[in-house]
Parts: C-alpha cells; sequence; structure tokens
C-alpha cells in the first residue's frame, strides 16, 4: 500500500516536470501559457455607439398662409353704351378701342337731318295752334257777350209777359236767344280746351324729337376705357338692343377666379392678394367680392381680387394669385418633424441626448414649416424627419445641419 502511494506520487512529479519543461505551467508564475496570454491581449467588445439623427432648432418664424386661386380678368364695372334712336346711320367716330374718355364725351355723331325737318315741321304747327288758341280766345269773349245781352233782354221779357204786353211768340224767342247764348259760350270754351290739347299734343312731340336729336351724339355716361367698338360708319344704329362701345368704368380691372369649395370658406372680404399675370409682374389686389353659391358640378366657387386702373392689364387675360389668408408669428419646425397619429399630432424632442416624445398643436404651415402653438418651446431640438424608429427614452446623437436650422426671423 505504502509501495503505491509513492509511484503515485512519482508519477505527479514527472508530470509536473514535464509540464514546467514545455512552458505550459511556470513555477513562478512569470510566464503564462500561449494560449491563455493570447486570450488576455484580446480587448473587451465596446458598447455600440448612439445613432445619429439629425434635429432641428425650433424659432420664431413669420407665418403667412395663403390660398391659389386662377382666373380671368374682367372690367370691375362694364358699360355698354348704345343709341337710343332707331333707323338712324352712322356718319361719325370719334373714339376707338383703347381711348380713355370722359362723362359726356361724344363717341359717334348720328344723321340728323330726318330729325331737322320733324323739328321745323312741329314748329309750324306750334304757330297754327298759337292762332287757333287767340281764335278760341275770342271766340269766347264773344260768346260771353252774347250771353249777357240774351240774358238781359229775356229778364226784360219776363215782365212784360206778366202784364201782357209782350206777345207770348217774342218772349219764347228772347228766351230761346238766351239759351243760344249759354250753349255758344260752351262751345267756346270747349273750342279752347281743345286747342290747348291739341298744342300740349305738339309740345310732347317736339320733346320727343328734341330728345331724339340730342342723342344723334352717342355720349359717354362715365369715366372709363373704351375696350370695344362695335359701330362702323355707313351703318345703320339698332338703338338699345346692340352695344356701340363697351367702357371699363374708370377703367378698373378685378380677376374673376374659381377657388376649391374647401379653401373658399377661408376667403375674407378685404383679404389682400397678389396676382400674377404673363408679361407683366405680380399686382396687388384685395378680395372684393365673394360669390354665395358653389358650381355643384365643379365644387368651385368664385371669387373677384380688385385690381384697379393698371395700363399694363387686359381683360381676357389669364392671372394666377395667391390670397394672404392668415398671418401670424410662433414657434416653427420643419413639417416633416410633426407625426400624425390620428387626431393626435407629436413631435420627438431630443434633451440630453434622450428623446422625448410630447404631444402638439399645429397652427399655420408655410413654406415647409409649421407653427406649434404648445409642446415645445424656443431653442428646443427636435429631431427633423420623425418616425417610428425612435422611441420615448431612446439615446441619440443629435446633428445639426447648417442647410436644415429653422431661422429666427425676428
Amino acid at each position: 500500500m505504502k509501495r503505491k502511494s509513492l509511484l503515485a506520487l512519482a508519477a505527479l512529479i514527472a508530470v509536473g516536470i514535464g509540464l514546467y519543461a514545455g512552458g505550459i505551467m511556470p513555477l513562478d508564475g512569470s510566464r503564462a501559457p500561449a494560449a491563455l496570454k493570447s486570450d488576455l491581449r484580446k480587448p473587451k467588445a465596446a458598447a455600440a455607439p448612439a445613432p445619429a439623427v439629425t434635429v432641428s432648432k425650433v424659432a420664431i418664424a413669420e407665418f403667412s398662409e395663403t390660398v391659389v386661386i386662377t382666373g380671368t380678368l374682367v372690367p370691375r364695372e362694364e358699360i355698354m353704351v348704345a343709341t337710343e334712336v332707331e333707323g338712324l346711320r352712322v356718319v361719325e367716330l370719334l373714339a376707338d378701342e383703347g381711348d380713355r374718355v370722359k362723362k359726356g364725351q361724344v363717341l359717334a355723331r348720328l344723321v340728323s337731318e330726318s330729325l331737322d325737318a320733324q323739328l321745323a315741321q312741329n314748329d309750324a304747327n306750334l304757330a297754327r295752334n298759337s292762332a287757333a288758341l287767340a281764335q278760341a280766345r275770342s271766340n269766347i269773349t264773344q260768346a260771353e257777350a252774347r250771353v249777357v245781352e240774351a240774358r238781359n233782354a229775356f229778364e226784360r221779357a219776363v215782365p212784360l209777359k206778366n202784364s201782357g204786353y209782350l206777345s207770348g211768340s217774342t218772349f219764347d224767342q228772347r228766351e230761346a236767344a238766351a239759351r243760344t247764348a249759354d250753349a255758344q259760350l260752351v262751345s267756346a270754351k270747349d273750342g279752347l280746351a281743345l286747342a290747348e290739347a291739341e298744342r300740349r299734343q305738339i309740345e310732347a312731340q317736339r320733346r320727343e324729337i328734341a330728345w331724339k336729336r340730342a342723342n344723334t351724339e352717342v355720349k359717354s355716361p362715365a369715366d372709363g376705357l373704351v375696350s370695344r367698338r362695335n359701330a362702323r360708319i355707313g351703318a345703320i344704329a339698332a338703338g338699345a338692343g346692340e352695344a356701340m362701345f363697351r367702357i371699363i368704368a374708370k377703367g378698373e380691372i378685378e380677376l374673376d377666379a374659381e377657388v376649391p369649395e374647401a379653401q373658399l370658406a377661408k376667403i375674407k372680404d378685404g383679404q389682400s392678394a397678389r396676382v400674377a399675370v404673363a408679361g407683366i409682374t405680380e399686382v396687388p389686389g384685395k378680395v372684393r367680392l365673394i360669390s354665395p353659391e358653389i358650381d355643384k358640378v365643379t365644387r368651385l366657387g368664385r371669387v373677384r381680387i380688385f385690381l384697379g386702373d393698371n395700363p399694363g392689364l387686359r381683360i381676357g387675360a389669364f392671372g394666377r394669385g395667391m390670397i394672404e389668408t392668415a398671418k401670424s408669428r410662433g414657434l416653427a419646425v420643419p413639417v416633416s418633424a410633426v407625426v400624425y397619429t390620428g387626431e393626435t399630432m407629436t413631435v420627438q424632442v431630443v434633451v440630453n441626448s434622450i428623446v422625448e416624445t410630447r404631444r402638439v398643436t399645429p397652427g399655420l404651415t408655410a413654406d415647409g414649416l409649421v407653427e406649434l402653438r404648445d409642446g415645445v418651446a424656443e431653442g428646443d431640438l427636435v429631431v427633423t424627419r420623425a418616425g417610428t424608429f425612435l422611441r420615448n427614452g431612446d439615446t441619440v446623437r443629435p446633428i445639426i445641419p447648417e442647410a436644415n436650422k429653422v431661422t429666427d426671423n425676428r
């Protein structure tokens, strides 16, 4: 038994000597096995770096919300100028398209010789009527005298008849004479009334002829710009049924535009607008009229933008404008920074490299920026392109590119 223990001890000593000789297990610990040294020299695995995200700084900005409109330039008020006299020939034209005219200015003349002849005839009728009136008044005077004479004779005959000094036939003659004189007086007065009525008729005819004579000169009813001339020399005037001239009152022009139904509610009277017309720069204007009707087929409403008297504008031209519907000044972030989840809107704010998700209330939107009315403060950093890859509490490395910074417009 003692011998077996000694043999085991000797075997262990031999194994140790072999390991020492091979350099695998040093006795003083100054040398480690090659495999072990290799494992010790390997660095420990480093932690994964925080992801870099592009952020924008919340800053104050001016917002101006606009509605885009398109339409055609039209006169604010168009005046149709026509002659009141039909059947007369045009002999002279004194205005052409593009001319500026004043109120009362003669635009055209019609032939007037036939009306002059009618006036001369009317003058003769008036002279004849004047003579008839004088004669009627003279007849009345004579009739009144005969009435007085006949009544006096009849009154004297009454007592003579009663006393028997006057025959019945003579009395009847004087009574008949008195009644005849009264009838003649009534007839003379009727003659005067007839002559006076005839004079009124002649005077009415004269006024009509004079009115026609005056309207042989076609005049402008207001200041403005002649936009169209339909009259031609030698043509027969068609009367009020056809306009000889079209005049833009005061030269004022508007944009008659169409607006989508959803945006029509944002437009109010007096709002500022800018209209671009081909060939000229933008023209400032104001909303003057909003139609109360929306086309049931196109779902478009009509809006009138007053542009005023601008010589560069031409009616019928196409115009494209923008109406400023609202203005504000507030905190601005890029539109892409806002996350829409149903009716909830959020932004991801980076605070000390930690992501915080905050609910916000948006305001106006313009030029790629959206106004935030709560949830953030000036100077906060928000994730420029918010998305689902970031969660509340994530650690990130914020980067602010120069091109993506929101500038302060104060």
